[in-house]
Formats: structure tokens, C-alpha cells, sequence
């Protein structure tokens, strides 16, 4: 349906409701139309508004509570004053379990106020609810669920008395969910068509801003656009400092760790996720500290200390469990598994990723870390001379990394089933396979 067509449908059925509370309070104070219009107003008027042929104004509208003994809120909306700062009380609630990561707990209380938020007749609280619901929805790793409803809330913003502002919200509430389920290109237009709101809405939104900026960047560095990443991470840390948020600083810090590793700066990266850990325990975010205890652990490996890396991983994968989920933990073990792998420990590392992927089964949102865990696999079943089983999960790493459309991904996929082709002494296969990924690598922006 049309813009227009959907707004005037909504702005006349409001109208009506509202006129059916004039017309029912009326009644019920006993005063004719006359006597409610009194001096100011024609009976006409009175007749026209209780018909919803008119709309009266926000002042029209508190002149007419007064006189028949009503809260102004109630009479618009059908919803008093109290009743707005109860249903408020409740999304706040619901927000709060989401912000300490009790995503089941916040999905169940989004789900039980519904009815009082649409009771209000209030578009704002519906759009908040929807837009809160999908959020949980989506770190409780149900991300479709989280797209309808966010879409729900988009034709619901489309009206006129919200802002750029909060539909630049939503765009990038889709982003992210998008994110989640590889499809970073449309992800990242839908954060480059929120930040263009946002910045074109001339209201103060930096807490907004840092975030759209945070998630592009992650976009950037899935595209291998590293340089692009590493301007978009600078704003946001800058924006974050701006704001004195230690959550969104840690946040910042810890994508800024992740660009600069990309990039092979081992010890700027080290120093900020050292930076992100220590604001994360600072707000006593468990779940985070284990996330950057996993990255640490990574880098103490590059760093050449693979003893204080796995005992990083251990750390991470002991909090994880308890503060995080099966599929987060899954990742610690499959960095487990590399590092066993890269000290030349090929059954501790097939040990480590076969039940890395059993933890990350039928988890979309995981794909990303299901492609390298494969290759880790794939090349310790190979150095145990183990080549048909390597050749399964090689085949099955190159496919993941296929549908991530990661060409990094790829590129290690056809490196390693070149190496698997040279085992087994064709040396033409090598070779082809070898210049795939060597040619794929040379278009990569860097």
C-alpha cells in the first residue's frame, strides 16, 4: 500500500476512536453538544470531531479533558498518563534483560506486554516493542523471526511523527541481523541508508552513529577492505570516547582490535583488547571478557606464546560456557584446535574441531567460524595421512566459504586442497588449485 494511503487510513481511524471517547464521555458527564462546546467551539464542531470528520489540535484536545474530567493522554489515545508510564515500565524491564544478555527472559516479557502496548493505541510503544523483541530475537540466534518483525516496524515508522532518527534505528537493527546471516553487501547498504539518516536528521545521535560505524567496519573487514574498516572503527572509537560510554569504548576497542589483527599488527591489536577487557570487567560483562580472552589467546599465538594463549582459550571457554552459549564456546574450542594444529599436534586438533562443529551444528549465525574450523580438520586428518577424510571436510570448508561469499576463506580452502592434491602426487592439480587461490587473493582490496 502506498505511503499516503497507509497514513490517512491511520490518521482517520485514530480520529474516529478519539471522537467515540468524546462522544462516550459526554454522554456520560450528561452534557449535550451544546454544552460541551460551550462559548468556545460551535456545536457543529463537537459533531464533527465525535464523527472523526476532524481532528482537533493538541490544544483543543487538552481544553476538551479538562472539561469532561480526563487525563489529555487518555483521550487522544485511549491511554491515561499512568497507564503510558506502566507499559513504559514494562518495555523498560524487557530492555534490561536484554542489555545483561537474558535474551530467552527479555523475548518473554517483550511477548507479554504486547497486549497493553498495543491496548495504547500508542505507535511509538509498538514500534519500540517490535524493535526490541527482534533485537533479543536476533542474539538469541533467531534471526528471521527478528527480520518480520523489524519489517513490521519499519511501515509502522513510516509515519510522519517519527524521525529520521528512528528509522536510521531500524536500518540498522535489519543490518545487523543481515550481518548475522552473511549477506554483508546488503547489510552494508543498509548501514550506509542508515547513517545517511542519521546524519542528515541534524538530531544528536552519536550513540547511534558509533554503532552504524562499528558494524560497517565489521562489514568492511568480512569484505577484506581493511583500510575502509580501520576509518570506520577511528570514528566510532571517537564517537565512544565522546560519549564517556564504557560499554560502547569496550565495544569499539574490541572491533578495533579484530581490524588491526586482520591487518597483522599483532601487538596494536593485543593492546586493544586489552583495552576492551578491561572496560568489559569494568561493567562486569562477563560474556565479553570471554570473547576477548578467545581473541587474546589468538593473538599471544602470532606473538609466538602458545602456552599463555591456550591458557587464554582455557579462560574463555570456561566463561563462555557459563555466560555465553554452546555455539560462542564452539569457537574458543576451534581456536583450540588451530593453535594444536599449528604446533603440530594433529590429534588434539582434529579432537578439538570435530567437537567444535558438533557445538556449531545447524547454527546459520555461525557459519563464519564453521568454514575455518573445517579447514582445521580437513589438515589434521591430513597430516595423519588420513587424505579421503581430509578430502570431505576440505570440499566442505571450500562450500561454506562459498555460500559466506568469502574469498579469504576460499583462497585457504584452495591452498589446503592443493596441499591434499601434492600428498597424493598431482602435481597438476596442485598447481591449478594453487594459482586459484593466488589469483583470487590479487583481487582482494587491501
Amino acid at each position: 500500500m502506498p505511503r499516503a494511503a497507509t497514513n490517512t487510513r491511520r490518521s482517520t481511524h485514530s480520529g474516529n476512536r478519539l471522537g467515540e471517547r468524546v462522544r462516550q464521555l459526554r454522554v456520560a458527564a450528561g452534557l449535550t453538544q451544546t454544552d460541551l462546546a460551550g462559548d468556545r467551539f460551535s456545536k457543529e464542531y463537537v459533531s464533527q470531531i465525535e464523527r472523526g470528520k476532524t481532528r482537533p489540535t493538541r490544544e483543543t484536545i487538552e481544553w476538551l479533558a479538562v472539561k469532561l474530567g480526563v487525563d489529555p493522554g487518555f483521550l487522544e489515545r485511549g491511554v491515561s498518563a499512568d497507564e503510558r508510564r506502566r507499559v513504559d515500565t514494562l518495555l523498560a524491564r524487557a530492555d534490561a534483560l536484554t542489555e545483561s544478555h537474558q535474551y530467552a527472559e527479555a523475548i518473554a516479557e517483550y511477548e507479554n506486554c504486547k497486549t497493553a502496548v498495543l491496548a495504547t493505541g500508542v505507535t511509538e510503544l509498538e514500534v519500540r516493542q517490535l524493535a526490541g523483541e527482534a533485537w533479543a530475537r536476533m542474539e538469541n540466534s533467531e534471526i528471521q523471526p527478528a527480520i518480520e518483525l523489524l519489517n513490521r516496524a519499519r511501515m509502522l515508522a513510516e509515519a510522519p511523527e517519527f524521525s529520521d532518527v528512528d528509522r536510521a534505528d531500524l536500518f540498522f537493527r535489519l543490518a545487523v541481523c543481515r550481518y548475522q546471516l552473511s549477506s554483508i553487501t546488503t547489510a552494508l547498504n543498509l548501514l550506509n541508508e542508515a547513517l545517511t539518516l542519521a546524519e542528515g536528521s541534524e538530531l544528536p545521535c552519536d550513540r547511534l552513529r558509533a554503532d552504524i560505524l562499528g558494524w560497517r567496519s565489521r562489514c568492511y573487514r568480512r569484505q577484506r577492505d581493511f583500510e575502509a574498516a580501520r576509518e570506520d572503527v577511528e570514528r566510532a572509537l571517537e564517537l565512544a570516547q565522546a560519549l564517556d560510554d564504557p560499554r560502547k569504548t569496550a565495544d569499539t576497542y574490541f572491533q578495533a582490535s579484530l581490524v588491526s589483527e586482520r591487518m597483522g599488527h599483532w601487538v596494536q591489536a593485543r593492546n586493544y583488547a586489552e583495552r576492551a577487557k578491561a572496560y568489559y570487567e569494568q561493567i562486569n560483562d562477563e560474556r565479553n571478557v570471554g570473547r576477548l580472552l578467545n581473541n587474546l589467546g589468538g593473538l599471544n599465538f602470532h606473538l609466538g606464546k602458545p602456552e599463555q594463549a591456550i591458557e587464554h582459550l582455557k579462560d574463555a571457554y570456561r566463561v563462555l560456557l557459563d555466560k555465553g552459549s554452546d555455539a560462542e564456546a564452539a569457537n574458543v574450542v576451534a581456536s583450540l584446535a588451530h593453535v594444536h594444529l599449528m604446533t603440530g599436534e594433529a590429534t588434539a586438533a582434529e579432537e578439538e574441531a570435530r567437537h567444535a562443529l558438533s557445538l556449531m551444528e545447524n547454527r546459520d549465525d555461525f557459519l563464519y567460524h564453521v568454514a575455518p574450523t573445517q579447514l582445521v580438520l580437513g589438515r589434521a586428518l591430513m597430516e595423519q595421512g588420513r587424505l579421503d577424510e581430509a578430502e570431505e571436510f576440505l570440499a566442505a570448508s571450500d562450500a561454506s566459504a562459498e555460500q559466506l561469499e568469502s574469498i579469504g576463506h576460499q583462497a585457504a580452502a584452495w591452498m589446503a586442497r592443493g596441499d591434499l592434491a601434492a600428498k597424493r602426487g598431482e602435481d597438476s592439480a596442485a598447481a591449478k588449485l594453487y594459482r586459484r587461490a593466488a589469483e583470487a587473493l590479487q583481487d582482494v582490496r587491501f
